[in-house]
């Protein structure tokens, strides 16, 4: 059976930063995709970043680009979010899913994804 643990959320002040963990088992690590997404009181959860297992094509939404990393360690079947420079603004809960049919244009659907771990809360104060 395939499941995801998302770790690393915390309370930090704006301007820092946490690494999110995503481990993964029961899927071939060559042949999937995980993407980030998170979400907060009254609003849909929204698609954060994916990368794709077999060629490490990534995707990030536009208010992360430069501040967030995505990035894989087959050896230890782990799935990492890098957020640096935090802001109140990216608090939410965050969840790592993983499909191994997705298409590329569904990287920041959350109906593409099939398997999902349980969320991590990232609270950025200011």
């Amino acid at each position: 059976d395939v499941q995801l643990q998302a770790s690393g959320g915390g309370l930090v002040q704006a301007g820092g930063s946490l690494r999110l963990s995503c481990a993964v088992s029961g899927l071939s690590f060559d042949d999937y995709a995980v993407g980030w997404f998170r979400q907060v009181p009254g609003k849909k959860r929204e698609g954060v970043s994916c990368i794709s297992s077999n060629n490490g094509r990534t995707y990030y939404k536009d208010a992360v680009k430069g501040r967030f990393t995505i990035s894989t360690d087959h050896a230890k079947n782990m799935v990492y979010l890098q957020m640096n420079n935090l802001k109140p603004e990216d608090t939410a809960v965050y969840s790592c899913a993983a499909s191994d049919t997705m298409i590329w244009s569904n990287r920041a659907n959350e109906d593409g994804y099939r398997y999902w771990g349980q969320g991590t809360l990232v609270t950025v104060s200011s």
